[in-house]
């Protein structure tokens, strides 16, 4: 009984480990974030002091995580797993910006085309949630990035792949070009007739993958991304 009573404290801190590992890796908690409070977490996972501290001691050791004495606990990557970045002042300029989507149709297409053959039910009713939260931030005329970002990184998921969800989190609600080059503030007519197009291309993906069709869910997705990369384009050259 000592026995188990002395190791129960590590297994308790692993489970909260693996949890706070896995909102890293999916994007959940983004490089910069700030880590709950120990108070929280402690309430969140029903756990001492004690276990929160040593989780977060793995944390940092993994190279999750850095604590800032007297201002708390931050996210600072991915950690091991974490050998590809790109960090915003490489996303300056249209031209990095199309470079990144040219990234993205490199990796994205094949992304669909796993997700179409691999989703679950759960997957495919967690992707419909996420349209309708790119769509009803675009019919109220709120910024779409969030939601935008999180439809990619729910196809991502639906791959059974982590490989693409840590890439997806890597590279984070800066691989939406709007996030980069449009300032905030109201929508315009063209910025919004945009958007409706982009959830429009959003739901062809989504049909595809419904239907379990992974050359469509293929070909919309390159569509999708292909016309973005256009429109940069144009904007590049002044048009």
């Amino acid at each position: 009984m000592t026995e188990v009573l002395r190791r129960r404290p590590r297994t308790l801190a692993h489970d909260v480990v693996d949890t706070l590992a896995g909102r890293v890796r999916d994007g959940s908690l983004a490089p910069g974030e700030k880590l709950p409070t120990e108070a929280a977490i402690m309430e969140e996972f029903g756990v001492s002091r004690t276990v929160v501290r040593e989780a977060i001691s793995r944390l940092q050791a993994a190279g999750l995580v850095a604590t800032r004495h007297g201002v708390g606990t931050f996210v600072v990557g991915m950690g091991d797993a974490a050998t590809f970045r790109i960090s915003p002042d490489q996303l300056g300029t249209l031209q990095d910006v199309i470079a990144v989507l040219e990234l993205r149709i490199g990796v994205e297409t094949e992304c669909a085309a796993l997700a179409a053959s691999r989703r679950s039910a759960d997957n495919l009713a967690t992707l419909r949630n996420a349209l309708t939260a790119f769509n009803a931030a675009v019919q109220e005329g709120r910024d779409a990035v969030g939601p935008d970002f999180q439809f990619h990184l729910e196809i991502a998921r639906a791959t059974q792949n982590h490989h693409f969800v840590d890439l997806m989190a890597t590279l984070g609600g800066m691989m939406i070009p709007r996030a980069r080059l449009e300032p905030p503030g109201p929508l315009t007519p063209e910025r919004e007739a945009y958007l409706r197009r982009v959830n429009a291309e959003h739901e062809s993906i989504v049909e595809a993958i419904s239907r379990q069709d992974p050359e469509a869910a293929r070909a919309a997705m390159r569509t999708h991304l292909a016309n973005s990369r256009e429109r940069r384009r144009r904007l590049a050259q002044g048009h």
